[in-house]
């Protein structure tokens, strides 16, 4: 129950940051008229409602469950919470990915070129923060399958985080220089530490406590060392000069460059 209510309460903040980012409340209104699959702004609005639709009628057949003890409406109500709860971890993954694709569909060099890996690191980061709060608010007792999503969710965050580092290249340099490597080096640390600690000590409840609390905090360090990236390497030309000058020269080497247009037609 703590977590789904702690999943409803965020899901209604970014249904305001939403709101708030359109400017006025009839854009999210008008946006919801119609399901637009090229924009990732308009499916992941559908994602949000749709998270909260099940997320919110989960919380409220779990409420209203023990009122109908003993009665006809008792087993209805607990299938309906089930498949509440089933509707809310499917739209759970892509709710968390949807970000990243939004990022990377626009033309902001670091993030445009992280399109393959970012949504992973997102996933994988949210989900350890998910669980991180599962830790934060649920007795030890309870928590071993939060403990094993913590890690899972940390593990998943740092591959593909170290995945996409690799990959982008110099165009990783905005990541790790100044404000936004700062955010991403203590991202890193807290994840790791508070993956290992919820596998290893989790069901102690100080450790779990602080396990949960450093998962937490990385997440929101991920996504601020991302964001702050994207910013520096959009506002430093050579991030988008030098990219597109090596995709001409190796298109050039292919022989499908500007002023090589590639082999001739055969005859028939």
């Amino acid at each position: 129950r703590r977590s789904r209510l702690a999943a409803l309460v965020a899901g209604s903040l970014g249904g305001l940051a939403l709101i708030a980012d359109l400017g006025r409340p009839e854009r999210a209104l008008n946006m919801m008229r119609t399901m637009k699959l090229t924009s990732p702004m308009s499916v992941g609005s559908w994602i949000l409602m749709g998270f909260m639709g099940t997320t919110g009628a989960a919380v409220a057949l779990d409420v209203a469950t023990p009122m109908t003890r003993r009665t006809r409406a008792e087993g209805v109500a607990r299938v309906g919470e089930s498949l509440a709860s089933a509707g809310s971890a499917f739209f759970a993954p892509p709710l968390a990915a949807y970000t990243a694709v939004l990022l990377s569909a626009t033309a902001t060099p670091t993030w445009h070129e992280a399109a393959d890996e970012l949504p992973f690191v997102f996933v994988g980061s949210a989900t350890a923060a998910g669980a991180g709060l599962s830790l934060v608010t649920t007795p030890p007792a309870e928590t071993m399958p939060a403990r094993v999503l913590a890690a899972a969710g940390a593990a998943l965050d740092l591959v593909a985080d170290h995945r996409m580092g690799e990959r982008l290249g110099m165009l990783a340099e905005p990541l790790e220089t100044g404000l936004s490597g700062r955010l991403h080096r203590a991202a890193k640390v807290l994840t790791l530490a508070g993956g290992i600690g919820a596998l290893v000590g989790g069901g102690r409840r100080p450790t779990a406590a602080l396990s949960g609390l450093a998962l937490m905090a990385g997440s929101v360090c991920t996504r601020l060392a991302v964001f702050h990236a994207g910013i520096a390497s959009a506002k430093d030309p050579k991030y988008t000069i030098v990219p597109q000058r090596e995709r001409a020269e190796a298109a050039a080497r292919a022989g499908h460059g500007v002023t090589q247009p590639g082999e001739p037609a055969q005859d028939a």
